[in-house]
């Protein structure tokens, strides 16, 4: 197979989706993102705008940027020595890389779940109740009962769990486990939630479950989700946006990117011809 061209200069980036409606209003708004690793840039000029409780799929061969991209919009890569951002990520308004933002309050407010799941050493009830502790978010003990339950109900994994929340999360299965982060995550209530790979390491039946889980989430939280399989981004997102080489090639409606997208490379790549 011949390598694929670079882009030419002349590519036009379709950066908001063409069925934008006024009842999902945009909840994040990326202007002209750089961002580097040390003198690597590894994002190139991103402009998009993701509306909110719709499910958004990042989709693109390996290294074309789209964990790093979806790791800016929580300043999850500010761990990484020597990394750093140019341009403006806007979440209601306020650009989150300003002097000043409290990053723990973001990160409170837009929630991660990682593609290996990484439940703690501890209860499945203290895995759920640990974000709730250290945040100060339960005022009484019947208020962390009930947040742990809420949470555990929200994920889909409550009727599972309910008589063994004193048992090691480590003895579930991997996608309890999985829906169990994704638990975690949801106790502290935030208003977005970010999703690398999530179901990568599941067997089909148990990314089922995760997959049916995102698709009911939306309705209360904005989802933006990673995902190398293509069949995933067409089943669960409302709008897809195509990564390759650290710059954002197409986006829009699920859809039309998946049926006919505007971009020859687009195509190339949802048609199987790379990737």
């Amino acid at each position: 197979m011949s390598p694929v061209q670079t882009p030419p200069p002349s590519l036009k980036i379709s950066t908001v989706p063409r069925d934008a409606r006024a009842e999902h209003p945009v909840g994040i708004e990326v202007e002209h993102l750089n961002f580097y690793y040390g003198e690597k840039r590894a994002l190139e000029d991103i402009s998009l705008r993701i509306q909110s409780h719709l499910v958004t799929a990042f989709i693109g061969p390996s290294g074309c940027g789209k964990s790093t991209f979806l790791r800016t919009l929580n300043r999850m890569n500010d761990i990484i020595a020597g990394s750093r951002a140019e341009g403006k990520v806007l979440i209601e308004g306020r650009d989150v890389y300003a002097p000043g933002t409290d990053v723990v309050a973001l990160r409170r407010r837009v929630g991660m779940v990682f593609q290996k799941s990484n439940p703690f050493p501890k209860s499945i009830f203290e895995n759920v109740a640990y974000g709730l502790r250290i945040n100060g978010l339960a005022g009484s003990r019947s208020e962390l009962h009930a947040r742990v339950e809420e949470s555990l109900q929200s994920a889909a994994i409550w009727d599972e769990v309910k008589d063994r929340l004193h048992d090691s999360a480590l003895a579930l299965s991997g996608g309890q486990q999985q829906r169990l982060c994704i638990a975690r995550a949801l106790a502290i209530r935030p208003e977005i939630l970010l999703m690398d790979e999530p179901a990568s390491a599941l067997d089909p039946i148990a990314t089922q479950r995760i997959e049916e889980l995102i698709y009911q989430l939306k309705a209360q939280y904005t989802i933006v989700i990673v995902t190398h399989n293509m069949q995933q981004a067409a089943r669960v997102s409302d709008h897809t946006a195509f990564f390759w080489l650290g710059r954002l090639v197409e986006y829009g409606p699920t859809d039309r990117i998946f049926t006919n997208p505007a971009e020859k490379l687009t195509e190339d790549y949802v048609t199987g011809r790379f990737g």
